[in-house]
């Protein structure tokens, strides 16, 4: 008797005051992620003429990325994100046995800094239940499950640059494509917006820690996070107007020597193509950490 009475201490608080969802009681959760990013853009890619698509995408260009975010959940299949990831892209056209990507000879580096708001619609939501496992009461189950699709809006800041002879050279203020030469080219900005668009899952071992994977794909504005989108431009006037390393690093054609095509590569010619904006994945790993809050209960038997 005395433990029937001790059992109903127990379950009285939760037959008379009913079950609070678990998603409201953790609307908040940190996000810890690490893993890669890559490119797609002009410079590198697969044995083709440059596209766009995942088919020119090179994998060993693949950079370490890391990051920080918070989710809070709005409903139990919405919630919104805000995240901040870091990682550096690259590319170079040594990698490709495409010939006229690979007498351009570029190469180049950008890191990328990101900050981003995301939208997550869920199609299997968390899976949860009572705290106590008696007959004909769910029990509080011992995992959670959590899939969705996410798209966004970003600010990121990217940087390109070249190695030359051993150092590492910004390639915005080189003006490699005549700009701030020509008065109709004006210096491309280093901070853009993007549009992430991705998709991802999330496992809870427990009521606050869980694992999860995600990929994004981001969609830009800019062609220039590689530096290349347009044409060639004269040599000679960019090493007037920003120095010898700028000139030598518009046009790398004569590094290759005989191996060359230097009149593929002259004033005018194509250098890249602006029809096609660059982007930007990343595919992360997810340490997920739930914030505890309190709910009100509600009168429920």
């Amino acid at each position: 008797m005395r433990r029937i009475y001790c059992l109903l201490i127990l379950i009285l608080p939760t037959l008379c005051f009913g079950q609070i969802n678990d998603w409201k009681r953790y609307r908040y959760e940190v996000i810890l992620p690490i893993g890669v990013t890559n490119f797609l853009g002009d410079l590198g890619g697969a044995n083709q003429i440059g596209t766009h698509y995942f088919r020119d995408l090179e994998l060993s260009q693949t950079n370490f990325s890391v990051g920080l975010g918070l989710r809070y959940r709005m409903t139990e299949r919405l919630s919104i994100k805000g995240m901040f990831l870091y990682g550096t892209v690259s590319g170079a056209d040594n990698l490709t046995q495409e010939p006229s990507r690979q007498n351009r000879n570029l190469s180049f580096r950008s890191r990328i800094y990101e900050i981003s708001g995301n939208f997550e619609a869920a199609f299997i939501k968390d899976k949860g239940g009572h705290r106590y496992k008696l007959h004909n009461i769910v029990g509080q189950k011992s995992f959670e499950m959590y899939s969705y699709v996410f798209i966004g809006l970003g600010l990121f800041h990217f940087n390109p640059q070249a190695l030359y002879n051993g150092t590492w050279y910004d390639l915005q203020p080189l003006g490699t494509e005549g700009q701030g030469i020509d008065p109709n080219l004006k210096p491309y900005s280093l901070w853009q917006i993007s549009i992430p668009i991705g998709i991802g899952f999330k496992y809870n071992f427990d009521k606050r820690w869980g694992l999860g994977i995600e990929f994004g794909i981001r969609k830009t504005f800019t062609d220039y996070i590689d530096d290349v989108s347009t044409n060639y431009y004269d040599p000679k006037k960019i090493e007037e107007a920003y120095g010898y390393v700028a000139g030598k690093l518009s046009n790398r054609t004569g590094e290759l020597g005989l191996a060359g095509h230097p009149t593929w590569t002259a004033p005018g010619e194509i250098r890249g193509n602006p029809n096609y904006k660059d982007s930007y994945m990343f595919l992360m790993l997810n340490v997920n950490y739930k914030l505890k809050q309190k709910v009100a209960k509600t009168f429920q038997i």
